[in-house]
């Protein structure tokens, strides 16, 4: 499975590699991950009881996805 272009008829027609690859699912996770993180730092910032290494967790594992 690719996860690096989003593949439907059309997309493979009319759009280019780059749009391709804005709606694929690679891409999407990826931005979940990153907004995950940054609302992880707020919280903690916020008096939630986030530690350090949690947020190094999660950044050290950002690109680790299991599709």
């Amino acid at each position: 499975m690719e996860t690096n272009k989003y593949v439907s008829p059309f997309s493979t027609r009319y759009s280019s590699d780059e749009m391709q690859y804005v709606f694929s699912e690679e891409f999407k996770f990826k931005t979940w991950r990153r907004l995950w993180i940054e609302l992880a730092k707020a919280e903690k910032e916020l008096g939630l009881n986030i530690t350090p290494e949690q947020v190094q967790e999660l950044k050290d594992h950002a690109e680790d996805i299991n599709y």
